[in-house]
């Protein structure tokens, strides 16, 4: 998951090839985000904390970044492992006033 990835939390970074170079460029990312803002409160922060924060701000427009070519025609949907269906919205979502980013704080083994 996106914000899984964003924040640090993947469960699975050590299980794929390139994850942990992905890790770093990100770790490479945020220090230099965090460098070029003057807010003293958030240069205090550790790096997991800044990446907590970046994340909640900016979710919704990562988001719509990735769904912003959707069409009318595309889907976002889960199965269910008894084949079930979870979710399902049009245009992947992108023209709703929510990002479909509300399952981030659930732990991703029980996504």
């Amino acid at each position: 998951d996106i914000g899984d990835i964003v924040r640090g939390k993947d469960l699975y970074l050590d299980h794929e090839p390139g994850k942990q170079h992905l890790e770093e460029r990100l770790e490479r990312i945020f220090e230099n985000i965090k460098k070029k803002n003057n807010n003293n409160e958030l240069n205090n922060l550790s790096l997991d904390k800044f990446r907590e924060y970046w994340w909640a701000l900016n979710r919704d427009q990562v988001w719509n970044a990735i769904t912003c070519r959707a069409e009318e025609k595309d889907r976002y949907f889960k199965i269910r492992e008894n084949g079930k269906l979870l979710l399902w919205n049009y245009n992947c979502g992108h023209h709703n006033d929510k990002a479909q980013t509300y399952l981030d704080y659930v732990p991703q083994y029980l996504r």
